[in-house]
């Protein structure tokens, strides 16, 4: 379920309410850097993952494979 504009309005009228108008950029700043963090770590995951894919198997351990 998609937000659309007036749900935005809303969450940033909270926001402006708790936070201040002062602290935005600061907070959104926080949220731009957890963003950026959990992508690379997101892709490093994946890299991970590859490599795990193309390691090449024994031949004992493929008979031990069901």
């Amino acid at each position: 379920m998609p937000l659309g504009w007036p749900e935005l309005l809303v969450v940033l009228t909270i926001v402006v309410i708790v936070f201040g108008a002062g602290k935005l950029p600061e907070v959104g700043g926080a949220v731009g850097r957890g963003i950026k963090d959990f992508r690379a770590a997101a892709k490093e995951n994946e890299e991970y993952d590859r490599e795990i894919d193309n390691l090449p198997v024994d031949a004992s351990e493929k008979a031990a494979q069901p």
